[in-house]
């Protein structure tokens, strides 16, 4: 295995007859974001439980920061942040105590009040976990994921319950984590959350790989789906296998397999009519299109 932050190698995890996870290999690199995307049930938590040393393989091998993560937990603990979508505080205790007893556990925490200032939980640090709302108990939940200076970061559907302000301080955080050298595996449901953080996206379907790469990587293979054309005069384009929508009188709307080649015969049609293009725009498809296609159950899957 290389030297990345996650290294994970055709992991398979059983649930008796049912297989959650089946062959998945992927990489996190250091000082990345990788986002593991997939539907409920696709089998992304049983492969964090297996990154972060909770289970073991069935099958397959897994490093994590160069160790095992079953084998050498105590020792990669401390390296460690890992941020649960909900539970694992005392709902008795306040917001302060809870992320001054976890600072405890390090030997170089960072401030606790400088985490509570810039995740904009300072007013509610004499606030008892249960009075917190859920997107202040997920601030709280990744502060103590943070206050240990760890090297590599699990989160959990980090910004759920957050508001608009808060979800992009949140983001900023973990784009300043990256720049300072912190590996993060990423899991969550909001597409442009994955699409503006992640370096990396693997998607899951069924327990298997569906697709790797970059966002870019992945929305350029995807295509274009919209081509915008305004021409003076208004005509009546007719191009073969395309659907053209006229919206307003010369503004036409192209939808279909819309390749380099198909919007260079797209402008050449306009021109041979005697059409003076004025305006051309094209709409790529987002992350959140390409996920819906490949998690789809008619999707197929890569090993």
């Amino acid at each position: 295995m290389s030297d990345g932050a996650v290294e994970c190698r055709d992991v398979v995890v059983r649930y008796g007859a049912t297989v959650a996870v089946d062959g998945v290999s992927l990489t996190v690199p250091r000082g990345r974001v990788l986002a593991l995307l997939g539907h409920n049930g696709a089998g992304k938590t049983s492969l964090l439980q297996v990154c972060e040393g909770f289970r073991p393989a069935d099958g397959g091998a897994c490093t994590v920061l160069g160790l095992d993560p079953v084998r050498d937990h105590d020792e990669l603990m401390p390296r460690l942040g890992i941020m649960l979508q909900s539970g694992g505080m005392y709902p008795w205790a306040t917001a302060g105590e809870l992320l001054h007893l976890f600072a405890s556990f390090s030997a170089n925490p960072i401030d606790p009040g400088f985490l509570m200032e810039r995740l904009g939980l300072h007013k509610f640090a004499k606030t008892r976990y249960r009075r917190l709302s859920g997107g202040e108990q997920q601030r709280l939940s990744l502060a103590v994921a943070l206050v240990g200076r760890p090297e590599l970061v699990f989160l959990d559907e980090p910004t759920a319950g957050m508001d608009t302000e808060a979800r992009h301080t949140t983001w900023d955080l973990i784009e300043e984590l990256t720049r300072d050298g912190v590996s993060v595996l990423l899991t969550t449901h909001l597409l442009d959350e994955a699409e503006r953080l992640a370096h990396d996206v693997v998607i899951m379907r069924s327990g298997r790989v569906a697709a790797t790469g970059t966002p870019a990587e992945l929305t350029a293979a995807a295509g274009i789906d919209l081509l915008e054309v305004r021409a003076e005069p208004a005509l009546k384009p007719q191009l073969p296998g395309l659907k053209i929508a006229e919206r307003n009188p010369g503004e036409y709307e192209i939808t279909g397999a819309l390749d380099a080649a198909a919007i260079a015969d797209v402008l050449a049609w306009f021109a041979r009519a005697g059409a003076q293009v004025t305006a051309v725009n094209t709409r790529r498809r987002t992350l959140e299109d390409v996920y819906l296609a490949l998690s789809s159950d008619k999707a197929g899957v890569t090993r």
